[in-house]
């Protein structure tokens, strides 16, 4: 199983890069993408023989992940049950019947850690 994660610190900038072709070539059973920046409706991206799953930050231009997989999940679950970032679109679980897919884009914590509770 070939499975691939980057961060594209914007899909739209990325697609005038090249993105597709990459996507195609590589061929990955399922593909996983962070900070997307972008809302649901921003971008038009489909690939013959996957499914995508988004999860956008309420905030536009800012964080977000995807997930293009080939298997249909069990399940799917969005966030981790805290407000604050799950508002962010930072993570998406994909449940299969042998193992679970995260894909996380974590927050960064800025100078003296001002975002982690301590």
């Amino acid at each position: 199983m070939k499975l691939i994660s980057w961060n594209v610190n914007g899909i739209r900038a990325c697609l005038t890069k090249g993105f597709e072709d990459f996507f195609k070539k590589i061929n990955a059973d399922i593909f996983c993408i962070q900070e997307t920046k972008c809302q649901e409706g921003q971008v038009d991206l489909e690939f013959n023989g996957y499914i995508s799953y988004w999860n956008s930050a309420e905030k536009k231009g800012y964080s977000g992940t995807a997930i293009f997989t080939k298997k249909k999940p069990m399940n799917v679950t969005y966030g981790i049950g805290i407000e604050e970032h799950d508002k962010e679109g930072r993570v998406i679980t994909l449940e299969f019947e042998k193992f679970f897919m995260v894909n996380i884009y974590t927050p960064n914590s800025k100078r003296e850690l001002e975002r982690l509770r301590l």
